[in-house]
């Protein structure tokens, strides 16, 4: 029950910085794109694959389960907007934006994908320092 407390607590503070990177970059970038969603997805997906990485069995650092969850399912799951991102692509679809609505789904993957690989690399590269 502690665990599911956690994770609820988890998920506010995720919910509240997606609502602030969001709305940073669109104050700046506009809103004819959804950059904040993409933004947030990006860095969310770097997050968890560097936080999973580092706590992980062959990790760095050692982090008790419920941390892990509290981060990667509370925090993260919290921050990241892939529903948010769902239902943008199909509204631009809807407003015959085909190109835009393709354009957040390619670039949404692949920058996704990326941002895990690279957060994944970043935290082996400091695991593999353990004896430094």
């Amino acid at each position: 029950m502690l665990d599911a407390l956690w994770i609820f607590v988890g998920s506010g503070l995720g919910g509240v910085a997606r609502w602030g990177v969001s709305g940073v970059v669109a104050s700046h970038v506009g809103q004819t794109f959804p950059w904040g969603t993409l933004v947030v997805n990006v860095s969310g997906s770097f997050l968890i694959g560097l936080f999973a990485t580092l706590t992980g069995p062959e990790g760095r650092f050692f982090a008790p389960a419920s941390v892990r969850q509290f981060f990667m399912l509370g925090v993260c799951g919290g921050y990241t907007t892939f529903s948010s991102f769902s239902l943008q692509t199909l509204n631009l679809a809807g407003e015959g934006e085909w190109l835009r609505a393709g354009a957040n789904v390619v670039l949404s993957v692949v920058f996704c994908l990326l941002g895990v690989w690279l957060g994944h690399a970043l935290g082996l590269a400091v695991s593999l320092r353990k004896g430094a």
